[in-house]
C-alpha cells in the first residue's frame, strides 16, 4: 500500500514545517532575526503508463498516462531578508541597517561573522563589540575620555573629548552585501558565516553602492508576523492531521483486504 509511505513522507514534511514555524515564533524578538520559511518538492514518479506512448498501430497516443507519486520532501529553509521595524532605545551604541548590508564581527578563531542585530556595547578596552564580545570591523576604539559619541549615516564614527572643539573621528564603520544572502550559513547567537551559495562579502560604506544606512540610537526588530506565523501552524497542523487519517484509511483498506475469503 503505497499510500502509507507517502503518507509518512507527508507527516514527516509537516514536522519539519512546524519546526522552522516554532523557531520564528521563538525569536519574534531577537534583534534584526530574519523569519524562515520551509519548501517542498515532490518525490520521484512511479510511471504506469507514459504519456505521450503510442497506444495504437494507427499512430494514436496516449494523452496523459499514469503517474503515481512517492509523497515529498524538503527542499530547503529559505531565510526572508526583509526589513524589520525600527525600536528607539536612545542607546548611543545601538545600530540599525536601514537597507542592505550585514556587520562584519570577528570570532576568536580569526574568521570574520556578520549579523545584522546592532545592538552593540564597548569592553573593558573600549573596542565596539556585539553582546557576546566579538570585536565589529573595522575595529572601533572609543577613548577612556569620550564624553559622547556620534555615528553618522555613512558609519562614520566621532567622540566629543574634553577641552576639543571640535569631534574627534574615531574610525568608520563598514557594512558587507552578498549576491544570496539567503545562502549564507546560521551559526546562531545572530552570526551568519559565508559558503559558496551565498559568495563573497562585498564591503563598503554604508550610504553607498546599495548599502544601507546606519541609524544610531535604534535597533532592527524581527520581521517574524504573528499572525502570519499562527496562520500557517493551523494550516501545518491540519496538513499533518490529514496525512495522518491517510494512513488510518489506508490501515483500514488492508485490514478489509486480509478479511477476504476466496
Amino acid at each position: 500500500m503505497q499510500a502509507l509511505r507517502t503518507a509518512a513522507t507527508g507527516m514527516s514534511a509537516q514536522q519539519l514545517n512546524v519546526e522552522v514555524i516554532s523557531n520564528n515564533i521563538a525569536n519574534m524578538n531577537t534583534v534584526a532575526f530574519k523569519r524562515q520559511r520551509a519548501e517542498f518538492q515532490d518525490l520521484l514518479y512511479q510511471t504506469l503508463e507514459q504519456p505521450g506512448a503510442q497506444s495504437s498501430d494507427q499512430g494514436t497516443i496516449v494523452p496523459t498516462g499514469v503517474q503515481i507519486g512517492a509523497g515529498v520532501k524538503a527542499g530547503s529553509v529559505y531565510r526572508i531578508a526583509t526589513q524589520g521595524s525600527f525600536t528607539r532605545t536612545d542607546n548611543k551604541f545601538d545600530l540599525a541597517i536601514d537597507g542592505r548590508g550585514y556587520f562584519q564581527v570577528l570570532l576568536p578563531s580569526g574568521e570574520t561573522a556578520f549579523t545584522r542585530a546592532g545592538n552593540l556595547a564597548i569592553n573593558d578596552q573600549g573596542q565596539l563589540v556585539t553582546q557576546n564580545g566579538y570585536a565589529v570591523q573595522p575595529g572601533i576604539t572609543i577613548p577612556n575620555d569620550a564624553t559622547d559619541v556620534s555615528i553618522s549615516l555613512s558609519g562614520q564614527v566621532q567622540v566629543t573629548q574634553p577641552g576639543q572643539a571640535e569631534q574627534a573621528v574615531v574610525g568608520n564603520l563598514e557594512l558587507a552585501t552578498f549576491m544570496n544572502e539567503g545562502g549564507l550559513s546560521a551559526q546562531g547567537a545572530n552570526l551568519l558565516m559565508e559558503t559558496a551559495a551565498s559568495g563573497p562579502p562585498i564591503t563598503g560604506i554604508p550610504g553607498t553602492q546599495g548599502i544601507g544606512q546606519l541609524m544610531q540610537g535604534y535597533t532592527e526588530a524581527s520581521n517574524v508576523d504573528a499572525v502570519s506565523e499562527i496562520t500557517a501552524l493551523i494550516v501545518a497542523q491540519r496538513a499533518y492531521e490529514m496525512n495522518s487519517k491517510v494512513i488510518s484509511t489506508a490501515d483500514n483498506m488492508l485490514g478489509v483486504a486480509n478479511q477476504v475469503k476466496s
